[in-house]
């Protein structure tokens, strides 16, 4: 049986399953075996981990813990809780459809993959960037963003392997941009929050290739080494005197947590800006969405109720707000529906999360494919719900991000 449990329990014998957080965070190159050396629970202590699953078939139990069960229905009742909350605010969009098409019409991931790019570029040799260049960039992806918040966001999410430092950097901006929207920023603020997530990782430009780029796990040294990106960053825009208090705020503390354990201040709680705990959940949202060298990219939707377990790790109020702005089910998601049928979520209901427009494709029972229906679970007469999250390594399916983007995606 799984069982979630305070990493300060874990004991000599019991069987690892699962660490309670980000792939990122911890400095193993598995998460699945036997706790038999002291070193490994000094390292995972170190590591700032506060839960774990550990498997009591395979190993040692103890008293108290958390079941599987449990913690799945704890997650769907605060995720539920935080669908819903009323909508603070309405705004015209248009159609998803719609926008991922003027988005891929007017190549803005492409141009804006191609701006980062030379801004990486340009600190890493030394030279001054010139953060002008990037308000007209930051403004494009706004506007994208005000007409449909899931299109561009999702886009960006579908990033390859070795271009993810550039492209995170512009998914970040966007949806620091739609988190923003959704707790009420000002338009000053919202373009502040935008700049602030396309440079919050502009420090990794002062960090060897061969750890950014490393197509494996890093070691204890070379994370010691990458976690030095914020201060990196802090430090080359603070030298320039161009960007504002806050966009230097999430650039050096969107790896704070609200307990304390993040780094590099190990600030918490009312410690933590807004816009630097708004930076917190973006940067992780898109990390582990993307595909990296040494890991595949979580569903979008298993990364929420992830997430969801990090006690201590992000704002809660913000979570909240963040879980509204992608969805429960994001964009793109694999869910299963009552009627035993399997769907690609293809656009939000804003005033009803849990019921997503959905693409019908492929029956359980029969196990094969159907024809495609597009079915808003929101519409007036529909029976159908979504019970369950599907993982999509479970499943033979290569088209899925065609089937909710309407073409193959290339950035």
């Amino acid at each position: 049986m799984l069982k979630r449990i305070s990493a300060d329990k874990l004991i000599p014998g019991m069987f690892l399953h699962e660490f309670c957080g980000s792939w990122m965070d911890h400095p193993f190159w598995k998460a699945k075996f036997v706790l038999s050396d002291k070193a490994d629970m000094k390292r995972i202590a170190d590591s700032g981990i506060k839960e774990v699953w550990i498997d009591t078939s395979k190993g040692l139990d103890i008293q108290g813990g958390v079941s599987q069960a449990e913690v799945k229905q704890q997650i769907e009742e605060e995720l539920e809780f935080a669908a819903s909350r009323p909508m603070e605010f309405t705004i015209e969009v248009t159609s998803f459809s719609d926008e991922v098409d003027r988005a891929t019409a007017l190549a803005l991931c492409k141009r804006s993959k191609a701006a980062v790019t030379s801004l990486f570029a340009e600190a890493r040799l030394g030279k001054a960037i010139d953060v002008q260049e990037c308000l007209p960039l930051v403004e494009e992806i706004s506007e994208s963003v005000y007409r449909n918040p899931g299109a561009l966001i999702s886009v960006a999410r579908l990033k390859h392997r070795d271009e993810y430092t550039y492209m995170h950097s512009v998914a970040v901006c966007a949806l620091m941009v739609a988190l923003g929207k959704q707790l009420g920023l000002k338009p000053d603020l919202l373009r502040e929050a935008g700049l602030a997530g396309l440079l919050h990782d502009l420090g990794k430009a002062q960090i060897p290739l061969a750890i950014l780029n490393k197509p494996g796990k890093l070691t204890d040294e070379e994370f010691t080494t990458m976690k030095g990106h914020p201060e990196h960053g802090h430090e080359l825009l603070a030298e320039m005197n161009v960007v504002t208090p806050a966009v230097l705020d999430v650039c050096l503390h969107h790896h704070e947590r609200i307990d304390g354990t993040g780094y590099p201040h190990r600030l918490k709680g009312e410690e933590l800006s807004l816009m630097a705990k708004m930076g917190a959940v973006c940067d992780v949202y898109d990390a582990v969405t993307s595909n990296r060298p040494y890991k595949a990219g979580w569903d979008p939707a298993e990364s929420l109720r992830q997430m969801a377990q990090w006690k201590g790790h992000f704002d809660p109020a913000v979570f909240q707000a963040f879980v509204k702005t992608v969805g429960i089910y994001p964009t793109g998601s694999l869910v299963r529906l009552k009627s035993g049928r399997l769907a690609v979520v293809t656009e939000q209901n804003p005033a009803a999360l849990l019921s997503p427009k959905v693409k019908v494709f492929y029956s359980t029972k029969s196990n094969q494919r159907v024809m495609p229906e597009d079915l808003n679970l929101a519409g007036p007469w529909i029976q159908d719900k979504i019970v369950a999250c599907e993982s999509p390594g479970d499943w033979p399916f290569t088209d899925l991000q065609q089937m909710w983007s309407g073409s193959v995606v290339k950035i």
